[in-house]
């Protein structure tokens, strides 16, 4: 699996690209470190999507996901991208809200692929690592994602639809967007994925002094939707033929 490193020059990349192209278009709605024993523990289980950083917050009702599968996935992205020295990671972040929300509106085509994926996850943790994913070791819930990245995870405890290596790219994408990317669709919450990039925000006017050798921008803490500039997207279904956000 990527390092944590590799992991945010890749998404930091992804992210600057998407935020050129949404300077000029109107957008619709789209909604860690190798393996080893320092791993970060595994977060507690949740009924539903909340801060960690606020456990005092209300929790978010689920629009798409059963219960017992956002508590799966919230295990899955915090192995994807977790906490460590460096800042909060994907949990923190609200990368479950935003698949959630997203599964329920402009992802909806993926919603039954969570659901096989996400059962056939829990399947292959059970035949090959004799537990359920979430209460495995921080370290053999990392092998275990590494067989689900290289199509590995087969035998007859899987049951995958194809490789499950389409699933695990399916749901690092969508984890990478609900981290790094723009706070209206429900993730990044606290601009988290974008402090971890060091990415100010989205700068609709440059100054000359922000244009100074060595200038240091300073944060915009606000999404791009707050400007009229741009067209806000509602977080609903698409009409049937309408292309998905999934297919931008």
């Amino acid at each position: 699996m990527l390092s944590r490193r590799d992991l945010l020059r890749a998404a930091g990349a992804a992210m600057a690209a998407t935020e050129a192209s949404a300077a000029t278009t109107a957008r619709r709605e789209t909604p860690g470190s190798p393996a080893g024993a320092d791993l970060p523990p595994a977060p507690a289980p949740m009924r539903h999507d909340r801060p960690h950083d606020d456990q005092s917050a209300p929790r978010l009702p689920l629009e798409a996901l059963t219960a017992d599968e956002a508590d799966l996935l919230t295990a899955i992205v915090a192995r994807l991208i977790p906490s460590d020295a460096n800042g909060p990671g994907a949990v923190e972040a609200g990368a479950v809200h935003y698949i959630d929300r997203a599964l329920a509106g402009a992802l909806s085509s993926s919603r039954e692929a969570y659901r096989r994926g996400l059962s056939a996850l829990e399947r292959y943790a059970r035949s090959s690592r004799g537990k359920p994913f979430r209460e495995l070791a921080p370290i053999d819930q990392e092998s275990l994602l590494i067989d689900v990245e290289t199509g590995s995870a087969t035998g007859s405890g899987a049951g995958f639809d194809g490789s499950s290596a389409v699933f695990f790219a399916m749901l690092r994408a969508h984890t990478w967007q609900g981290t790094f990317g723009d706070p209206f669709y429900g993730g990044n919450r606290n601009f988290i994925g974008w402090d971890l990039l060091g990415y100010p925000g989205v700068r609709t006017a440059v100054t000359p002094d922000d244009q100074r050798l060595g200038a240091v921008p300073v944060p915009m803490r606000r999404s791009a939707y707050d400007s009229d500039m741009f067209n806000k997207a509602t977080a609903s279904t698409p009409p049937k033929g309408a292309p998905h956000g999934d297919d931008a």
